[in-house]
Order: C-alpha cells, then sequence, then structure tokens
C-alpha cells in the first residue's frame, strides 16, 4: 500500500480508503440489508492489506452502516485506522441537535471518539443554517472534550460556495469533494482540489469511478478503451487518472464486493502522483470524449448563459439529465434533482419563463426553454 500526506496533519493516509457506502445487500430493495459477515470481511481484509481510513455517515444504508462499521472495527481493528463518519447537516433543526447526533453515532460506532468528523453534504443552504446554529463552536467543544479528533466536511456545490466555506474556518483537517475524469468542472471541480490543498486541507476523493458508473462502459467508450497499450479495467484507470494528481490524500471507494477490494487494493498499490504517461492522459481524454459524444444536450457547462434572469440553473439540470441518458442512472439522477441533496425548488427546470435571455449567449445554440421542460419532465415525472 502506498501512503500519502494527510493535509497538515502529522499522518499518512493509504491511498486507498474504504467507504461503507455501498455494502453488499441481501435485499436489493431494502438499503439496511447488509451482508453483515461478507462487509465484516471485506473492511478487515483492505486494514490487513494496508488501509489505514474507514469512512462513513449517519444516512448509509438507512442508519446500518456505523452499526456494521462499528462490529468490524472490534478485536483490534478500531487502533490500526482513522475513522470518519459524518453528521447529517440537512437534518440539524436546532443547536441541540449537534450533541444529540453525534453521541448515537458514537454509540452505534461503539467508540469514544471519531478521528475525523464531516458535516455532511454542505452546500449553499446547508452550511449557513449550520454555521449559524454555531456548529464550529460546538465542534471546537467536541474537540476539546476529545469526543473529535478533527473537523472537517464533505461537499456538494459550486466553488465559490466551497471557498466560502474553507475561509470561514482556520482549523478545517479534512474537505471530501466528488472527483472524476469526467468531473474535472463539476461542484468543486479541480479549482477546488487545488484550492483546498492550498490551504493546507486534506482531500478525500468520492465518486472516483463516478458511483460505479464509470466502471461499466457504453458500447463506444469500451472501443476506445480496447485501444489501450496496457491493459486495465475501467475502474482500475479511473482510480490511476485521480491518484495521478499530488493535491489527493486519498481515494475514497465505495466497495460491494471482495473481488473489488482486492482489485482496487492491487491498484493502489501502484498509485502516484504524475504516474501516468502523456499517451495514457491522452487515452483517458478519447474516453471523456466518447462518453461526451453521447450527451443529448450539447452543452459545454461553459456557464455563458447564467445567471439565468429568474433563477434557473441550467448547466447544473442539464448536466443530470446527461448523465442520466449517457450512464444510464435516471433514478440517480432524480434524486439529486429532488432528493435529500436536492435542486432548490425555485432553480428549477419549470421555472423557466422562456424570456431568451440564455440563447442569446449560448455559443452551442442551444435551444435551452425546450431542453429546460424536457429534462424537467424527465427527472421530475408524475407520481403515479
Amino acid at each position: 500500500m502506498k501512503y500519502r500526506q494527510f493535509g497538515k496533519l502529522d499522518w499518512k493516509v493509504s491511498a486507498l480508503a474504504f467507504g461503507a457506502m455501498r455494502l453488499t445487500l441481501l435485499n436489493s430493495s431494502d438499503p439496511s440489508s447488509i451482508d453483515e459477515p461478507l462487509a465484516i470481511q471485506m473492511m478487515r481484509y483492505a486494514i490487513d492489506h494496508g488501509v489505514n481510513y474507514v469512512d462513513t455517515a449517519y444516512g448509509y444504508h438507512g442508519g446500518r452502516s456505523e452499526v456494521i462499521v462499528g462490529k468490524a472495527l472490534h478485536d483490534g481493528y478500531r487502533e490500526k485506522i482513522k475513522l470518519a463518519t459524518k453528521m447529517p447537516s440537512w437534518m440539524v433543526d436546532s443547536p441541540q441537535a449537534f450533541d444529540r447526533l453525534l453521541n448515537e453515532q458514537l454509540k452505534k460506532l461503539q467508540t469514544g471518539k471519531v478521528d475525523f468528523y464531516l458535516l455532511h453534504g454542505l452546500n449553499d443552504t446547508n452550511w449557513p443554517k449550520v454555521r449559524d446554529f454555531g456548529v464550529l463552536k460546538w465542534a471546537e467543544g467536541a474537540m476539546t472534550d476529545g469526543r473529535i479528533g478533527h473537523l472537517g466536511f464533505s461537499f456538494h456545490d459550486t466553488f465559490d460556495v466551497l471557498k466560502e466555506i474553507i475561509d470561514a474556518y482556520d482549523n478545517w483537517a479534512v474537505c471530501q469533494v466528488q472527483y472524476n475524469y469526467m468531473d474535472e468542472k463539476t461542484q468543486a471541480g479541480t479549482r477546488g482540489l487545488k484550492y483546498a490543498h492550498s490551504k493546507g486541507l486534506a482531500t478525500v476523493i468520492m465518486e472516483p469511478v463516478g458511483g460505479g458508473r464509470l466502471a461499466r462502459p457504453t458500447e463506444a467508450v469500451a472501443k476506445v478503451w480496447a485501444d489501450a497499450p496496457q491493459k486495465g479495467t475501467p475502474a482500475e484507470w479511473a482510480l490511476r487518472w485521480v491518484w495521478n494528481h499530488p493535491e489527493v490524500s486519498t481515494v475514497l471507494s465505495g466497495m460491494t464486493t471482495m473481488p473489488q477490494v482486492v482489485e482496487n487494493i492491487a491498484s493502489a498499490e501502484h498509485s502516484q502522483p504524475h504516474n501516468l504517461t502523456a499517451d495514457e492522459l491522452a487515452l483517458i481524454g478519447r474516453v471523456r470524449d466518447a462518453y461526451r459524444a453521447q450527451e443529448p444536450i450539447p452543452c459545454t457547462n461553459c456557464k455563458y448563459c447564467m445567471p439565468c434572469p429568474n433563477g434557473v440553473e441550467i448547466p447544473l439540470i442539464f448536466g443530470l439529465y446527461n448523465d442520466a441518458v449517457i450512464y444510464n442512472i435516471p433514478q440517480m439522477s432524480r434524486n439529486r434533482y429532488s432528493g435529500v441533496a436536492s435542486l432548490k425548488e425555485e432553480k428549477r427546470g419549470d421555472k423557466c419563463l422562456r424570456c431568451g435571455e440564455c440563447m442569446k449567449k449560448c455559443p452551442q445554440s442551444i435551444p435551452i426553454p425546450d431542453w429546460l421542460e424536457k429534462a424537467h419532465a424527465y427527472l421530475m415525472p408524475p407520481k403515479a
């Protein structure tokens, strides 16, 4: 296993971290029905092979993930790793919720301390709320009394919101962001990764394989991969691309099967910054282009159409629709459009007034109002 510096802390983290978000299920329709013996076996195998960072959260697997992680860390495994979990920021309705949630999580994890406590899913809605409830002062107290080792946050929003959060507090230790070769400009993107790193934060990467979608290439993309001079699975290439960035501290993988754990650990043993050749980077670029060629809306995310006079998040909506189509993940995009980490209702596609201002600015000449109508109908279908 390779190890990297974890931000400004005097500690090195394994290049691969274990994410307890996509554990094997006994019943695919019940996210809480974790195959407990297999999940514990997978986590312990990973730790035995050098993984020293385990990540979970309050809401993963319907609240069961923390329980299973706690059981997996018996028999001396807790002492071998740093443990991270997350406060569900969207559930906080008062300052009193901070202690209630943390204490509940510590009980489920069967530990008196979590090494890294992340404010989960911060965005321009959840961040001001928990900030104004005094979460930073509260966290300082929890660090003083020993229940929290270090404070961090996970993030789903724009670079400007990320910068605002980072600049609001001098003692952030961890920033967890979505990043892969298809998301260089999505959410925090490369710019956010570099900014967090420049401020001394450890950068924990989630969705390095796009939630699994980059491991299941379409036929057109598979043909591009087939031309690779050095063979490897699409998941391995995706991980190598993220590890190639020196700003990355660790890559968080939500592994579902034991073969995935074994493959990812083998890949991590060869991970290095600046390890991809120019030809390999060009190959991944061709894969990216092959995915983009399948997008129904030719939006390049240039944002020339923004700001919309009526507040509609045009590029974000187009991105969700394109993802749903090219990766065949309609439900994931629908959840992101209207689910827990939802787009605000007033920013959705049905709020377009067809004023035409966006079309005057779009260099691709996209009929934006028509696509917004179609995307909204697809992403938010009528309830049966």
